[in-house]
This record gives C-alpha cells, sequence and structure tokens, in this order.
C-alpha cells in the first residue's frame, strides 16, 4: 500500500466518552441526578431512624451523613483534607482520560463515571459539610456501608476501568 493510499483511509469515529463535549454533558447530567435525589433524601427522609426504612428485601433506605469519602473511609480527617484530595483524585482522573487513547471506550465511560461520583460528594461538601447517604444494603445479620448515588459512580467507574485494563485489546506503540 502505497503513503497516499494509507492516508486516504477513514479514521474511526472516537468513542462517545472519549470526545469532550459528551463526557461533559454526561457528568453534568449524572452530577444533577445524584443532587435531585440527596435533596430528595434530606428533605423526605428522616435521619437516622432506629430502623432503616425497607424498600425491599435487603435493600432499605437509611440517611445518614457522611464526614469522610466514600463508605465513610477517612471520616476522621480534616474536611479540607478530603476536599482537596477529591480535587486532586478528579484532576488526575482528568489527566488520565486525556491520556487514554480514543479507543478506550470502558476507561474512558469509567473515567466519566469516577469524575461525576467525586464531583457530585465534593458538591456536597461544599454545600453542607457533608455528604448525604441513603442506600443501605443489609441482611439480619449484616449490613454493608449506607452509600450513595455518587458512591455507586465512582465503584461502578473504578470497575469499567479495571475492566478495560483486562478485557480491552491493547495498540502496539509504533
Amino acid at each position: 500500500m502505497t503513503e497516499s493510499e494509507t492516508n486516504e483511509r477513514p479514521t474511526a469515529k472516537p468513542a462517545l466518552f472519549s470526545r469532550p463535549m459528551p463526557i461533559l454533558i454526561f457528568i453534568v447530567v449524572a452530577v444533577i441526578l445524584d443532587q435531585a435525589i440527596k435533596i430528595m433524601v434530606d428533605h423526605w427522609l428522616p435521619l437516622q431512624v432506629d430502623r432503616p426504612v425497607p424498600y425491599i428485601p435487603m435493600l432499605s433506605l437509611y440517611r445518614t451523613y457522611n464526614l469522610g469519602v466514600a463508605f465513610s473511609m477517612l471520616s476522621g480527617m480534616d474536611g479540607w483534607f478530603i476536599v482537596g484530595m477529591r480535587l486532586v483524585i478528579v484532576v488526575f482522573v482528568l489527566w488520565l482520560w486525556r491520556r487514554t487513547p480514543d479507543h478506550r471506550w470502558l476507561a474512558h465511560m469509567g473515567f466519566a463515571l469516577i469524575i461525576a461520583g467525586a464531583l457530585g460528594n465534593l458538591l456536597d461538601r461544599f454545600l453542607y459539610g457533608h455528604v448525604i447517604d441513603y442506600i443501605l444494603f443489609h441482611t439480619q445479620t449484616w449490613s454493608f456501608a449506607v452509600f450513595n448515588l455518587a458512591d455507586s459512580f465512582i465503584t461502578i467507574g473504578a470497575g469499567c476501568v479495571i475492566l478495560d485494563e483486562l478485557l480491552m485489546p491493547k495498540k502496539a506503540k509504533a
């Protein structure tokens, strides 16, 4: 194949979340959804009632305030340290997103979810001084940490990035 034939080949369209505008729209919509649910929870769900409000078996609603990061980790740390840490994470994930090749759609989707979750919880920290958590998985003898939609975004996003690393084909460097 000659050089002119190679240059005439159409290039593949970049994956949806590898382009700035779709990722920005997705992040804004996800943060708005997260904040809308937290506002409803804060207004209508009682704060830390004696028993969780059952929704379906093993899933209840239980409003609590988290002073740490996802799943109450680092709850003893200073609030501004946590804000700074979240901002560093968002900047780092944006840097990873920019460096990741366009064909790695699963990683790009994961980065978008992580950024949306981090910004949703960061917004809570700025608006309320804490993060509103409300989802509780439990059995009669066990319960998981109370969490929110933003925490779910972060967890699913991290899973997408890990799956991308394990499953997506890597293009050889030329």
